[in-house]
């Protein structure tokens, strides 16, 4: 059945990976991010793409317009998928570095999920990524306190939000993510290479997003093929 499906953080990494993954396999797509140029020159008829900031309440209200315009007021699964990595001591953080990280990863999340939330129906999915450093009682990396605090603020409001919604929907839940190949990483972590490519976990982040609420609510699942 075709879905209608939101992906934020569609310039680069994961998220631009996942958009032919999904329009290929018949479902339209709203790619957002704030540079919109990548995904489209994808030229796919059934996505749809322009430049949203998803920490801007103006660029965020382009979205429902869209929704209500496009798709008759119908989305069937949110992908929150933005991020922002910083990787530096947290004695040189300064106070506005550490907001940036979580304008994006919490309060961005936030603002396009309350904004999509009254469109979608009982059989609707968000799934919000978060990260395996987000884990109580994962290992941790130096440089990361403002990231990985605010991935796990992510799987306790995924956990939240499941619970608030239970009765009406939609379903909400967490994919915590280890090291993927990204130009994220890349950035963070100059040299460091991952297990697994971007398109490899787009794969299975656009099949959990299709398929996971059947099976899960309000649940984090870690995705990461080390231990611990």
């Amino acid at each position: 059945m075709k879905k209608n499906i939101i992906i934020t953080g569609t310039s680069r990494g994961i998220g631009y990976e996942m958009v032919p993954i999904l329009t290929d396999a018949g479902h339209n797509i709203l790619a957002l991010s704030r540079n919109e140029v990548p995904v489209s020159g994808l030229d796919i008829s059934n996505c749809t793409c322009f430049s949203c900031d998803i920490t801007s309440s103006t660029d965020i209200k382009k979205v429902s317009k869209f929704v209500s315009e496009n798709w008759d007021g119908k989305v069937d699964v949110l992908i929150n998928n933005s991020g922002n990595l910083e990787n530096k001591p947290f004695a040189k953080m300064k106070l506005e570095e550490f907001k940036e990280v979580y304008e994006v990863n919490v309060f961005g999340l936030v603002a396009i999920t309350k904004e999509v939330i009254p469109f979608m129906t009982k059989n609707g999915h968000v799934v919000n990524i978060s990260s395996m450093g987000g884990i109580q009682g994962s290992v941790k990396f130096p440089g990361l306190s403002a990231y990985s605090s605010s991935k796990g603020a992510v799987i306790t409001l995924t956990e939240l939000l499941a619970e608030e919604y239970k009765d009406m929907g939609p379903s909400f839940n967490a994919l915590a993510l280890g090291a993927v190949q990204t130009e994220m990483l890349e950035e963070a972590f100059p040299g460091y290479k991952a297990p697994l490519t971007a398109k490899q976990m787009a794969v299975y982040i656009a099949d959990f997003a299709l398929t996971g609420n059947a099976y899960y609510n309000g649940k984090v699942l870690q995705v990461s093929n080390s231990t611990p």
